[in-house]
């Protein structure tokens, strides 16, 4: 997770150019690549040798969470990426979610909105983690629980949407905003916001894989 120097999460709501930031995962870490920093490997925080001074109090919304801290060499990287002093921590025992673990949306919700909007938005403007083919339009909000493979999901709330679906995923520039159309249909008055996808949690099997084409069954 990139922060300010004072500690507190850093998301593409105040710097856009966090779109462009690019994540390759392997056995051992992770490198991040940007168009204006390069590239930067760091290991697993499983493999990181930390010492007390390596650990530092982070905020993510209302939330305090101690987090490992990085290093200068991440430091000047994240700073590079955002034009600004900030650093680069990982997650302990703790995580970062911003709120839900999972974002789940269907393809058929984003054609839907695409016939209502003056050019189509791809499915990277809402940053799903798992996107569902084969249901209806808006059928999402009526999901419970389902399973793909050994996988338990249960739906806790419908996600509400903020500006940084206004942010072109490719270029990091600002693009057309869904939210004043999703605003005349999919105004949530109880969540205050309007809405597009439901947040989700893992019941059961946290450890199993999830790829591309799986089935999926609907359990409530």
């Amino acid at each position: 997770m990139f922060i300010t120097a004072e500690g507190r999460f850093v998301t593409q709501r105040s710097h856009p150019t966090l779109a462009l930031l690019e994540a390759t995962l392997d056995s051992s870490g992770i490198t991040l690549s940007h168009p204006q920093a390069g590239q930067l490997t760091v290991e697993r925080p499983a493999l990181m040798a930390t010492a007390p001074n390596n650990w530092r109090s982070v905020n993510v919304w209302k939330r305090s969470i101690d987090a490992i801290d990085l290093g200068r060499e991440a430091a000047r990287f994240a700073s590079a990426v955002i034009g600004e002093p900030a650093r680069i921590v990982a997650a302990s025992a703790d995580n970062f979610t911003d709120g839900y673990p999972l974002l789940v949306c269907t393809l058929a919700s984003l054609a839907d909105l695409n016939h209502r909007l003056p050019s189509a938005l791809p499915m990277n403007r809402f940053r799903p983690n798992l996107v569902l083919d084969g249901l209806d339009a808006w059928n999402e909000d009526q999901i419970k629980e389902l399973r793909i493979n050994d996988v338990y999901l249960k739906f806790v709330k419908a996600c509400t949407r903020c500006a940084i679906t206004g942010i072109d995923q490719q270029s990091g520039l600002k693009g057309v905003s869904p939210l004043p159309i999703l605003h005349g249909f999919r105004f949530d008055a109880a969540l205050g916001g309007v809405t597009f996808g439901q947040n989700a949690r893992v019941e059961c099997s946290v450890s199993s894989s999830l790829r591309i084409g799986d089935a999926v069954e609907i359990l409530s």
